[in-house]
């Protein structure tokens, strides 16, 4: 019997939940002429407590969307590798997952998530403003890149 989507942390090195990212990364350099993440490599150490952490939504035991959120400073959580695949959007799953991590990035201590994107990802855009985050001036290594669209959300404890 198919289950429903579970959200649950995942390796970020896990064979199938790579093969999400890179997938994500595939579809960043489709959109922008070959340019991807020009940000620091990603390494699953990043995606671990107590810096961070990596979601991912499963279908039948099979990962469909992910994300994490590493440490970019003392008090802030950068968000990365937010990626529904294209058979699974329009169920919710990205909200799902950015809810997830905000949830952990507050357990984790954090007190803000910031996150770049691309100017051309609409959805991610909508998803992010709709999601409480604000434009801010992009930072390294995005300040000079003109496609790069940089956010960042004040999280609320949880009483």
């Amino acid at each position: 019997m198919p289950s429903g989507p579970e959200l649950a942390a995942a390796r970020f090195d896990e064979p199938e939940v790579l093969a999400l990212t890179v997938a994500q990364q595939e579809e960043m350099r489709g959109i922008y002429g070959g340019e991807a993440d020009i940000g620091p490599t990603r390494d699953a150490w990043m995606f671990e407590p107590p810096d961070g952490v990596f979601l991912a939504v499963r279908i039948d035991g099979q990962p469909v969307a992910c994300g994490g959120i590493c440490r970019f400073d003392e008090t802030r959580a950068e968000l990365k590798r937010m990626y529904v695949e294209p058979a699974s959007r329009g169920l919710g799953l990205g909200r799902r997952v950015l809810e997830g991590l905000e949830a952990e990035a507050r357990r984790l201590g954090y007190i803000a998530v910031v996150l770049e994107t691309g100017d051309l990802q609409a959805q991610a855009i909508k998803l992010y403003e709709s999601s409480g985050y604000v434009r801010i001036p992009c930072y390294e290594p995005y300040a000079s890149r003109e496609l790069s669209l940089c956010f960042q959300k004040e999280l609320r404890p949880n009483h």
